[in-house]
């Protein structure tokens, strides 16, 4: 059994080479299109997080003005993304400033100057809070421009909506109160109760690998910690990722055993629009000219104590996230 805490790595394979980072050349994007910003040396050496942001690409006014999508951004003035507040390494609102940190969005933020340049990139996203209930619905009325939530590509999903990415990987893991010594994973989990977000890709995943558990269905992650750590369940399923943050500083809560699915995480958008290619050409782009490196480091890396990036996934590599 392994008992997973904030030293241990989020699943992905491999590491991102530095040394390929510094040798890409950060005024060219994906597309060969000219993009300005910082050098890859100065990009993939950030580690403060601002640094890492405003020392990311921007892109031409050409390759803006050739996505209807993108010019609808920077004809609006702002990035309108669906995301969180609570998610202490992806997304995490600083209740005194109302500051939004964290890697997802960091890389919204990147995405926003990359559209819409300036110096200040988080006063260029207005962010909507989105749950798995709401994601695709907000998407598809227009409502948000992109959503970036620890969003797992699926087929299903790609049915309404459109995915960029995948970005990054996580799993799905298994959350129990600190005391629990019955269940050790998912393997333990048959005759428990075990809470899981409604319309989330827990659900489906923890039918297959744990088709005996008793699956009590609720709306947001706060909730389902919150039902633990009541003892209204006994465990709590959803991804790594999100219990790497729901851990840090919780002593009454631990993850137990090992990762039992592969989740990639893709940025959503509407389906129909020519988002998706803009957007995996903002990703191939951070990912080659080290931006994507330097947020890891200033957002996951600093939080885990790691300083080796992980090496994202290949972008339309996942089912639901081929390119149109």
């Amino acid at each position: 059994m392994a008992i997973l805490n904030r030293r241990t790595l989020l699943t992905a394979s491999g590491a991102l080479s530095l040394a390929a980072a510094l040798a890409a050349c950060a005024d060219t994007g994906a597309d060969g299109q000219a993009v300005s910003g910082a050098t890859a040396e100065a990009a993939a050496a950030g580690t403060d997080y601002d640094t890492a942001i405003s020392s990311g690409p921007v892109a031409s006014q050409d390759v803006v003005a050739a996505s209807a999508w993108a010019s609808a951004v920077r004809e609006a003035g702002v990035l309108r993304v669906g995301g969180v507040k609570t998610s202490q390494i992806f997304s995490l609102e600083d209740p005194a400033t109302g500051r939004v940190t964290g890697f997802d969005a960091a890389l919204s933020q990147a995405l926003a100057r990359y559209i819409l340049g300036g110096d200040d990139p988080s006063a260029l996203t207005e962010l909507t809070v989105v749950t798995s209930d709401t994601r695709e619905t907000l998407l598809e009325n227009g409502s948000v421009d992109a959503v970036l939530a620890t969003y797992t590509i699926t087929p299903a999903r790609a049915e309404k909506i459109s995915f960029a990415g995948p970005y990054y990987s996580s799993g799905q893991a298994v959350l129990v109160r600190a005391e629990n010594t019955q269940i050790t994973g998912v393997d333990t989990l048959a005759g428990h109760t075990v809470a899981v977000q409604s319309n989330s890709s827990s659900g489906p995943a923890l039918d297959e690998a744990a088709p005996e558990a008793q699956q009590v269905q609720l709306e947001a992650h706060t909730d389902c910690v919150a039902a633990l750590e009541a003892g209204q369940v006994e465990a709590y399923v959803v991804d790594h990722s999100l219990l790497l943050s729901t851990v840090l500083g919780n002593d009454g809560l631990k993850i137990v055993g090992e990762p039992f699915t592969e989740d990639p995480y893709g940025i959503g958008l509407p389906k129909g629009s020519d988002a998706q290619a803009f957007v995996n050409t903002f990703l191939r782009t951070i990912e080659s000219d080290g931006t994507w490196e330097a947020i890891w480091r200033a957002t996951i890396g600093t939080v885990l104590g790691q300083d080796k990036a992980p090496t994202p996934p290949a972008i339309g590599s996942v089912p639901g996230s081929e390119t149109v």
